[in-house]
């Protein structure tokens, strides 16, 4: 019987350098990890889009200018939050953080249209990466972005994911949360917010910077109407938007 010969040196050395380099992106993985439950009890002091928004302002040789204002979901209008949830997760309250029903359905959309899956994020997935993450499809990020989803549904309640999500979220060029948004666009606080106004904003929520009150095109005035519709239609816990 002949001998195995023995392992090449330079494959040795090739798999320590791969552990080390494993071990050492899990390390600052770890180091850097955002601390999920701190959000259940304060508000974060930035978000990794309105620092990407800022970059890219500068980047632009303009001064950036935005416009945030954190408020309690109670300074928030009810219709507010139901054209938020008709909208981006009619099934947010029953779900754990993932839709499974509407990512099979939007990767059947992407398939017979030849295009990359789109629109099936809920608004827990949608929350973690506007705190967190970068707009990129990546394998990576995704993954990051499953594990914050699970960490949010289990350090949080629903009533404080949806808070959370309506005061980061982007709704145009530089505005960050329905406070500011509605003082922007309608000149009045988000606890003052209308059922006509709130579809208004909740439309834009997919293109914010071309979609949002004042915008006259035909598809973001149509969208706004299908939004308007579904809130009258679809039924939602009222005791969970209060």
């Amino acid at each position: 019987m002949t001998a195995r010969p023995a392992r090449r040196p330079w494959l040795r050395r090739l798999l320590g350098l791969l552990a080390i380099v494993l071990i050492a992106w899990l390390a600052w993985e770890a180091i850097t990890w955002p601390s999920v439950r701190a959000l259940a009890t304060r508000p974060p002091a930035t978000t990794a889009f309105i620092e990407r928004y800022k970059a890219r302002e500068r980047a632009a040789g303009r001064t950036p200018r935005v416009e945030w204002r954190w408020v309690a979901a109670s300074a928030i209008s009810v219709p507010l939050k139901r054209a938020v949830v008709v909208a981006e997760d009619t099934s947010f309250f029953q779900h754990h953080g993932f839709a499974p029903k509407a990512m099979r359905e939007a990767v059947t959309q992407a398939l017979e249209d030849r295009k990359m899956p789109r629109g099936a994020s809920t608004i827990t997935q949608q929350l973690a990466k506007n705190l967190w993450l970068s707009p990129s499809r990546s394998p990576l990020r995704k993954a990051r972005e499953a594990v914050l989803t699970w960490q949010l549904e289990r350090a949080l309640s629903k009533r404080r994911i949806l808070e959370c999500y309506l005061n980061v979220v982007e709704f145009g060029p530089g505005v960050y949360g329905a406070e500011a948004a509605s003082r922007r666009y309608f000149g009045k606080p988000a606890a003052e917010v209308n059922a006509d106004e709130a579809s208004q904003l909740a439309a834009g929520l997919p293109r914010p910077r071309e979609w949002h009150p004042g915008v006259g095109t035909t598809a973001y005035r149509r969208y706004t109407e299908n939004i308007r519709r579904r809130m009258d239609r679809i039924e939602l816990p009222g005791r969970l938007l209060q």
